[in-house]
């Protein structure tokens, strides 16, 4: 620790004077304040590290579908359902903001929850970039889950998720349900003379195959079409 010169003639004349309670107080004022560390964190919660992302992704959907809104309390998470309210609180300094999960990521190693640019504000994630946070589930907005109607198709399916005329945006979707699932692939389609990036997942023998595994990304929020399937599991862009 620096001390200035001024200090140092100070702490001399406190010290030549038997003032040792001065001195106390005058090198405890020159020590940095520690962070806050909760001795005890609630059940049912898990510790990691949390970042945040905004301005480039915003006005770009999300993998629920919705459209990212950078100043909405929102969050990213690989697990969680969409819709999942998650109090986060920033270890560091006990801020605690309340978010919604409706994107998948992070994609960084190390790292274990997207908080969007709103939310983080709200805990001073802003500066440092990153943080340990603590997770809790406290609910869910169902109005996130998606429900698939059960319409019998003839021959081999597949499940759509996304259609997009941005290779990047499908591209995104294409990486989120990959953490969950397999043959995930992109389908390159030209509809009246415009370009779709479609993103699928899966190859099925049988109508109810498809159905089952449709019902369970309805669950978890995922917007789902069950067509026939074309072409390979292989990316066509």
């Amino acid at each position: 620790m620096k001390i200035s010169v001024d200090i140092f003639y100070r702490v001399r004349e406190g010290i030549q004077k038997g003032t040792f309670v001065f001195l106390i107080l005058l090198l405890s004022s020159c020590a940095s304040k520690k962070p806050y560390v909760m001795e005890s964190l609630p059940e049912g919660g898990t510790k990691g590290v949390a970042s945040w992302y905004g301005r480039d992704f915003h006005g770009r959907p999300t993998a629920s579908g919705e459209i990212f809104n950078m100043y909405d309390y929102t969050c990213a998470h690989r697990e969680y359902p969409f819709g999942t309210k998650l109090r986060v609180t920033n270890l560091n300094n006990k801020k605690e903001v309340i978010c919604t999960v409706n994107d998948r990521g992070p994609f960084v190693a190390g790292r274990d929850l997207d908080l969007s640019y709103g939310a983080a504000k709200q805990i001073d994630l802003i500066g440092p970039g990153v943080a340990e946070v603590f997770m809790e589930p406290i609910g869910r907005d169902y109005q996130y889950v998606k429900y698939v109607s059960y319409k019998p198709i003839p021959g081999q399916l597949t499940i759509q998720v996304g259609a997009f005329k941005e290779v990047e945006n499908a591209l995104r979707l294409k990486d989120a349900l990959s953490l969950s699932y397999r043959n995930v692939y992109i389908n390159k389609a030209v509809i009246k003379g415009e370009t779709f990036f479609r993103v699928r997942v899966g190859k099925f023998n049988s109508y109810e195959e498809a159905y089952n595994m449709a019902k369970l990304m309805g669950q978890e929020g995922y917007k789902i079409l069950i067509t026939s399937f074309e072409g390979g599991l292989k990316d066509e862009i």
